[in-house]
């Protein structure tokens, strides 16, 4: 039986890498959960959320360069290596962008940058504020790939942080409605009759109601906030699973393995665990990968709204809710780059569904 089973995974796992667009989907979500993971440490802003503001060189446009003045702040915060990889960090420095500077006897004499022709305010700091009077390691030029967004900030750094709300709520609100659809549909399927009758009018009343607005129903009662987000899109989505799961026990526990099982005196707890999920689990894996790309959207959604991510925290549906109305202001790419992302990660999920879909078809 085993050696069968294996057989079976391993002929589905060939059928998947002969999938062009799966295999390529997949190493896409890989390289996004990556980058998700380890955003502070490739966002040129590592600063928490990437929420350095410079109010100066707002809505600029990609490959803006500018000179930045740090000036060092008195205030020593200690902060460990882990905190820094994966919260950003404690920055407390302050980042001035400047157009020209000079140094005159103890002082360093700088224009603030200042766009569309006018002229920027000149002034002075003592270089004792600096480590050593040595001022040069804290002015450097700063190229922005992506521009900057309305209120200055580093738009690469703040897509790249972003990306962790968009991808990590596809594995929490999936994992939620697994649990929640699988107990749920398992129960009504293997015992039919009231339970069965009382779980379906649950499921039915669940469907019935509109995925955003139960969605904003449950965020506003648990609260606006970043956990609050992925509990309540998990707790709408466990209804497809929960039908899902329902039919193929129904189906599947009048098989002779179920009833040879029964026959061994089995408790219904292993026969349903042990015997009749790990055969039905080829159409919940693919309706999975549909509710994690379901889940992305309904997240930035919620975030468009202003019910998702709240600020400073960077999140791929609010970027575009702030910054829709550059599409007619002749700046479109604020709004179309998060966007993009969106479409090319819930395109990733949509694809590798489908290839799951056909590695996993017994029919073929």
């Amino acid at each position: 039986m085993s050696n069968n089973s294996g057989s079976l995974t391993k002929l589905a796992l060939q059928k998947f890498k002969k999938n062009f667009w799966g295999v390529l989907s997949f190493w896409l979500i890989v390289i996004i959960g990556l980058v998700s993971v380890f955003a502070y440490t490739i966002a040129p802003d590592d600063s928490q959320n990437a929420n350095q503001m410079h109010l100066s060189i707002h809505s600029k446009s990609p490959r803006f360069k500018v000179t930045l003045l740090s000036l060092p702040s008195q205030l020593e915060i200690e902060q460990n290596f882990m905190s820094k990889l994966f919260f950003g960090k404690l920055n407390t420095d302050t980042e001035i962008p400047i157009s020209k500077y000079k140094i005159d006897k103890q002082n360093l004499i700088y224009t603030e940058y200042a766009s569309d022709g006018l002229i920027g305010v000149e002034k002075s700091i003592d270089l004792s504020r600096f480590p050593n009077e040595d001022y040069s390691i804290y002015i450097k030029e700063k190229t922005f790939i992506f521009g900057t967004d309305k209120y200055g900030r580093d738009l690469l750094s703040r897509v790249l942080v972003g990306s962790r709300i968009s991808f990590f709520i596809g594995f929490i609100a999936v994992f939620i409605s697994l649990i929640i659809g699988i107990v749920m549909g398992s129960i009504a399927g293997y015992y039919g009759g009231k339970v069965d009758a009382v779980i379906m009018w649950v499921i039915n009343v669940t469907w019935s109601i509109p995925t955003l607005l139960l969605v904003i129903a449950i965020t506003l009662a648990l609260g606006k906030g970043f956990w609050q987000v992925f509990i309540a899109v998990g707790l709408t989505m466990w209804v497809e699973v929960a039908r899902v799961v329902r039919g193929q026990i129904i189906s599947a526990k009048e098989m002779q393995y179920v009833t040879a099982a029964r026959a061994l005196g089995f408790n219904d707890y292993r026969i349903i665990t042990k015997h009749i999920l790990p055969n039905i689990m080829a159409p919940i894996i693919v309706i999975s990968a549909a509710n994690f790309a379901a889940a992305i959207l309904i997240e930035s959604g919620l975030s468009f709204l202003g019910i998702g991510a709240q600020p400073p925290m960077s999140s791929w549906g609010a970027m575009i809710k702030d910054h829709y109305n550059y599409i007619i202001l002749g700046k479109p790419y604020l709004a179309l780059i998060p966007g993009f992302c969106i479409m090319i990660l819930v395109m990733a999920f949509m694809l590798i569904g489908n290839a799951l879909r056909d590695a996993l078809d017994v029919k073929t």
